[in-house]
């Protein structure tokens, strides 16, 4: 397959990819049925994650990262997902939090927590989603009432992946309730060692099993060191992480859909029907090109954004179009993949119908498609006459 974003590394970064994606065929993708069968969390995979780097894959080498190109991440996290996406759906949850880190937080602290979330001893989830404010979250509800000992926050988050297996997580609270998104606030919250923050169970969902995702109730209270930047910054911070993070959204589509269309290609060449290859029938040949095709514009859509990931420019349009391009085009190449199968894609005994349930969610969370396509047609309207 046409893989540009690869085609762009550099030799270093190429053999880092290598080595991941060896790392993913062979350590995860055996244990990916698995994990989705039993519901098991993917931070079992997080030691030998942790020895390889992966989990500051997206950090500078200041702060103890790989210091590695936006396309590089990008393949990266795709390679983790073509092998088990709840294992790259619980890396890049750690990703929004280490970025928003970051993006607002001060050196003190960015030298406490991002070497350790690094390494791996530290995990990292973020605290934005609420049941009132998903696709809004200037609309949230959760307060940070400031008091002589801190601030005390009280509310409730909902759909936070890692949170109940976190050791840090960064959460957005309103601190002023009539100033919109000027009013949000970022803080750090150390849930194990903080009273009043609790989880419930992970939710069950769909696909994705092994990356679990948690309702968070708060009514605690945090030192005037937890604020990350200034009050009022939380929504530029979030909105920052959420850029970085909807690429790696894009990554996680395009490496499940290269996966879906493998299975697919290996299927036609061995089923035959009246003796040939089913691959030999054009119709299925019309399927598996124009899933190629739409895999290819996905991944030079994803090149796009990741090469401005590191630039200082703002590149919001350019990571919409990949989100959500990559989000629908990935369901369709996966629905193919399992319509190629026959009846034997609807059963568990291939993993094309656990790629399709996995890949369903990508196109709601970190923005929605109908989000992605609001942003997209905002930039269009400020920017032309």
């Amino acid at each position: 397959m046409i893989d540009a974003i690869y085609d762009s590394l550099g030799e270093d970064e190429r053999a880092v990819v290598d080595q991941i994606r060896r790392f993913a065929t062979e350590i995860l993708a055996p244990r990916a049925a698995e994990i989705d069968a039993t519901g098991c969390s993917a931070t079992l995979h997080l030691p030998q994650m942790a020895e390889m780097g992966l989990m500051g894959l997206n950090l500078p080498e200041q702060w103890g990262g790989l210091g590695l190109s936006g396309p590089a991440i990008y393949s990266a996290v795709e390679a983790i997902a073509a092998a088990c996406g709840s294992t790259a759906s619980m890396l890049t949850a750690h990703f929004l939090a280490t970025d928003a880190l970051l993006a607002g937080a001060d050196d003190a602290m960015k030298g406490r927590l991002l070497p350790q979330a690094a390494e791996g001893r530290m995990l990292g989830a973020f605290g934005l989603t609420e049941p009132m404010a998903g696709s809004n979250p200037a609309d949230m509800r959760t307060f940070a009432a400031l008091k002589d000992d801190g601030f005390h926050i009280r509310g409730s988050k909902c759909f936070i992946s890692n949170a109940g297996e976190a050791d840090f997580m960064v959460t957005f609270a309103k601190t002023d309730k009539q100033a919109g998104a000027r009013g949000v606030s970022a803080f750090l919250i150390e849930p194990k060692d903080l009273p009043g923050v609790s989880f419930d169970r992970h939710e069950e969902t769909m696909g994705l099993k092994g990356a679990h995702v948690f309702p968070v109730a708060l009514d605690c209270v945090v030192p005037h060191s937890a604020l990350i930047g200034s009050e009022g910054s939380g929504f530029k911070t979030a909105m920052i992480a959420l850029d970085n993070g909807r690429i790696e959204v894009a990554a996680q589509a395009t490496g499940i859909a290269n996966a879906a269309l493998e299975a697919a290609l290996q299927y036609a060449r061995d089923r035959e029907v009246g003796g040939h290859p089913i691959a030999e029938f054009q119709g299925l040949q019309w399927m598996l090109a124009d899933s190629a095709t739409e895999l290819a514009a996905a991944r030079a859509l994803g090149l796009q954004a990741a090469a401005k990931r590191f630039s200082g420019q703002r590149f919001s349009a350019e990571v919409a179009f990949a989100k959500l391009y990559a989000a629908e085009v990935s369901w369709k190449i996966a629905d193919r993949a399992l319509q190629i199968h026959g009846g034997y894609g609807y059963t568990r005994d291939f993993p094309v119908e656990r790629y399709l349930r996995d890949l369903r969610v990508l196109r709601i969370y970190e923005g929605s498609s109908e989000i992605q396509r609001t942003i997209i047609a905002r930039d269009l309207l400020r920017n032309t006459h």
